[in-house]
């Protein structure tokens, strides 16, 4: 991929995160961000591709719009491909993986599609066999009736894999979640941040991130640098240039939990982040924790679910959590994850629903009050 080029780009994201997503890349710059259906189009040289990746927050991959051409028949589709520049994105050591989508399409085979662009490719790259061994490129493949669309992905894991997670609780929440979910509520580090069910802390660890100014992908590896036209100089320049973005943050950032192996695994991971100084963590339940005074946000991810016996009462669990979330956080704003406005309700707080999410494969809403609970 040649740094001059200007190229198309799509930020995926996960449901209700679009805008969140779109409000970072234009605080990055990008060109021509344009809201689209499971993410956010934009364009950009070699440089905001890097940076896409280095810096966002919220998006679970960069892709690269490759190709886009219109198809009819398998033999056309091996034609169409082979003609493509693979080389730029692919060495010839290296195996590809095609996902594939399709809908209302003559081309109705989903595993068909992929051993055709694979044998494309192969020819086109001039191997006699596909590599076995080794990280495959993964390169995502739509087709809609007779339009068939490319794209490669730049990142590799998923951009929630930051590097510092290492231990988890159960049902561990996302860190593209969080982090969006921080940016929804327009947390940015300057007010005191408490999740007083922390699990493994993934709203204090991207906090800590946010309030740091600290880019989440500085510590990691993408699969754009494994490509031909990698440019390491220029990755280390934007990586420099993040470092030196970073600040020493001001806001409290705490957070509770009444199971000692998620504390551990929380602090564990503010350490390996380097912010366990910054971010306060201890084991106890909601009931026994002290009255909170002044203001600031509570953001937590109660259990539901999985992390519920069949025998709980859902209702009195969650009138009871709001009980103890009104008498420890007073004059605090309050926002909670939940799959069930009436569990929200049954809280007896005035919560209002800001967003529509999905947590695991489950939808869920983002629930905040205006102000603090007194």
């Amino acid at each position: 991929m040649d740094h001059r080029t200007v190229e198309s780009f799509y930020a995926v994201v996960a449901p209700g995160l679009a805008e969140v997503c779109a409000q970072e890349l234009a605080g990055l710059k990008m060109e021509s961000i344009a809201l689209e259906s499971g993410g956010v189009a934009f364009r950009g040289r070699l440089r905001e591709l890097y940076a896409a990746n280095l810096k966002l927050r919220s998006a679970s991959r960069v892709l690269v719009r490759f190709a886009d051409f219109r198809c009819r028949d398998f033999p056309d589709l091996f034609k169409r491909a082979q003609r493509l520049p693979w080389g730029r994105f692919l060495r010839p050591d290296v195996p590809v993986q095609f996902r594939v989508t399709t809908r209302a399409s003559r081309l109705i085979h989903s595993d068909r599609i992929a051993e055709t662009l694979n044998s494309a490719v192969d020819q086109s790259l001039g191997r006699m066999v596909s590599p076995a061994l080794g990280t495959p490129q993964l390169i995502l493949v739509r087709v809609v009736g007779d339009q068939v669309v490319l794209s490669i992905d730049s990142s590799g894991e998923l951009l929630h894999r930051r590097g510092y997670r290492q231990a988890v609780t159960v049902a561990p929440l996302r860190e593209t979640l969080a982090a969006g979910v921080l940016q929804l509520l327009g947390w940015e580090g300057q007010e005191p941040l408490v999740d007083p069910m922390c699990g493994s802390g993934s709203f204090l660890s991207e906090g800590a991130l946010i309030a740091a100014r600290r880019a989440p992908g500085l510590e990691r590896q993408f699969a754009f640098m494994g490509w031909p036209g990698f440019r390491q100089g220029l990755w280390q320049l934007l990586c420099d240039e993040a470092r030196r973005e970073q600040v020493v943050p001001f806001g409290d950032i705490s957070g509770a939990d009444e199971n000692a192996e998620a504390v551990a695994a929380a602090r564990g991971n503010c350490q390996r982040l380097e912010v366990a100084a910054q971010v306060d963590i201890i084991q106890s339940p909601l009931s026994e924790q002290p009255v909170h005074a002044g203001s600031g946000l509570v953001v937590c991810n109660p259990p539901y679910g999985k992390r519920l016996s069949p025998e709980q009462n859902l209702k009195g669990y969650y009138r009871d959590l709001g009980q103890e979330l009104a008498r420890a956080y007073p004059d605090w704003r309050v926002a909670m994850l939940c799959p069930d406005a009436e569990l929200v309700k049954a809280t007896g707080l005035l919560f209002h629903q800001m967003a529509s999410l999905d947590n695991g494969g489950l939808s869920v809403g983002l629930f905040a009050t205006k102000s603090g609970l007194n």
